[in-house]
């Protein structure tokens, strides 16, 4: 089973880092599929959060705003299963690695990108997963502790991306 996961330390670092990999491994030529979380900060309010369809979008709010007093959770779980339909119809068109912002409540409760990451593992397809403290013991009891724990570095999970996958094939040139 090729899944790893990152946590990097800081609010939203995990989610900026995700989104330069998936552009950095867009470039490289590999097909991605998945979301990257995209948040936008409000002065003093509770950032909107948006994830982008991988590779080229739509982007999509996920957050939902219930009011200035609000304490409750403000994912909106209709958008997200819209995002979780998107990716999985993306999946079946062939991919080479699926990256998952965020394995949050809504995974750690059976709902959310849990059966798109096991359609992506069934098929073959490495999972890069966005974690936190917060979800970790549910993640691993899904992955049943075979998940690779790896650094937000961009070359330790490029490492970990080659050695699991298979090469991608780079286009010829035509020499007239």
């Amino acid at each position: 089973m090729n899944i790893a996961y990152t946590m990097a330390p800081g609010r939203g670092d995990t989610d900026q880092f995700l989104f330069a990999l998936a552009q950095e491994l867009a470039s490289l030529g590999y097909r991605t599929c998945g979301t990257v979380q995209i948040n936008t900060e409000r002065g003093g309010h509770p950032c909107d959060m948006d994830v982008q369809v991988l590779p080229d979008g739509p982007v999509l709010r996920i957050s939902q705003s219930l009011g200035a007093n609000a304490k409750g959770c403000r994912l909106d779980p209709s958008v997200l299963e819209t995002a979780v339909g998107q990716v999985t119809m993306r999946l079946n068109q062939g991919a080479d690695v699926l990256i998952v912002n965020k394995f949050g409540k809504h995974e750690a409760d059976g709902r959310g990108f849990r059966a798109v990451i096991a359609d992506a593992l069934s098929q073959g397809v490495p999972v890069i997963v966005g974690l936190s403290a917060l979800n970790a013991e549910a993640f691993h009891v899904f992955t049943g502790d075979c998940a690779i724990a790896l650094k937000p570095d961009r070359q330790e999970i490029l490492d970990w991306l080659q050695s699991v996958s298979a090469p991608l094939e780079v286009p010829q040139t035509v020499n007239s």
